[in-house]
């Protein structure tokens, strides 16, 4: 169970770094005001699920998902 539980703990640290970093490449929700100029209709607006901004904020729910699930699973009495 040790070797489980270093492995688990070694997956948490890996996911942390990569969600910090992919959290830092994600612009900030300032950078949206362009829509009172009228950019939404631009492409990368219409297009934003498809576009590297789009990748991003999945990526994000992933890792996210990941780091609770992994969390939870190193809480468990199991490993205690």
């Amino acid at each position: 169970m040790e070797i489980l539980k270093t492995v688990l703990m070694i997956l948490l640290a890996i996911d942390c770094i990569a969600l910090t970093i992919v959290v830092l490449l994600q612009e900030g929700k300032s950078a949206g005001l362009g829509t009172i100029g009228g950019m939404a209709d631009s492409y990368w607006g219409q297009n934003k699920g498809r576009s590297m901004e789009g990748t991003l904020v999945k990526v994000t729910r992933v890792l996210a998902v990941l780091f609770i699930l992994l969390a939870l699973a190193l809480n468990l009495k199991v490993f205690a």
